[in-house]
């Protein structure tokens, strides 16, 4: 299984490299977890920068993607070129969409009346493109997710470990990340918010 993580210049750290650090809890054959960008370094918006490890052409043939978030979101919406590189399909990937990254899925078309969650920056961007802004940090229907708030990055992870692995191993992997003294509540929490989407589908292949 190969995941991939969109990540743009002007990237929020918390956004791709919590889910980064947290779907890598997976030690399964096969299993890959890569920044995936048009470039091969970019930048985050507090100047940290990050190699990309995969091209766009390999996040068209990933098993998932999670779309981040960043200052650029809405430029990066605009570019026509770039956007036409992106060939994403819900019938054959998992898609997951944290914070302004849902302003991508609704460019590309991926949401065909589907609402969303995003942050509070983004709402407004998204509204204006027609879509449902939900008061919620996460939510998921087929195969997208949503997720507003950069903490939230960590209910797309495990989302998408739930699809792919099962609810246990997206257990274990939050309840090792997770505060000490908090770690049933945390977990707990996130798989209630995951689980009723999980439990309705399938498991993907």
């Amino acid at each position: 299984m190969h995941i991939s993580i969109l990540t743009f210049d002007g990237f929020n750290e918390l956004d791709s490299l919590i889910a980064y650090g947290i779907l890598n809890r997976i030690k399964q054959p096969g299993w890959r977890v890569s920044i995936a960008s048009p470039t091969t370094q970019v930048l985050s918006m507090n100047g940290l920068l990050v190699k990309s490890q995969t091209n766009l052409a390999e996040v068209n043939n990933a098993d998932a993607v999670i779309i981040g978030s960043g200052i650029n979101t809405r430029d990066i919406a605009a570019d026509t070129a770039l956007m036409a590189q992106l060939k994403l399909d819900p019938t054959r990937q998992l898609l997951a969409a944290q914070c302004s990254g849902a302003l991508l899925l609704a460019k590309l078309g991926l949401l065909h009346g589907l609402p969303v969650c995003t942050d509070l920056t983004t709402r407004p961007w998204v509204q204006e493109a027609g879509i449902e802004v939900l008061n919620q940090a996460f939510f998921a229907r087929g195969n997208i997710a949503s997720a507003g708030g950069c903490m939230a990055s960590s209910y797309l992870a495990a989302w998408v470990i739930a699809r792919l692995q099962g609810d246990e191993a997206a257990a274990a992997a939050l309840h090792y990340v997770a505060p000490v003294g908090e770690k049933e509540e945390f977990v707990g929490h996130a798989m209630t918010l995951i689980g009723q989407r999980v439990d309705e589908e399938q498991p993907a292949t």
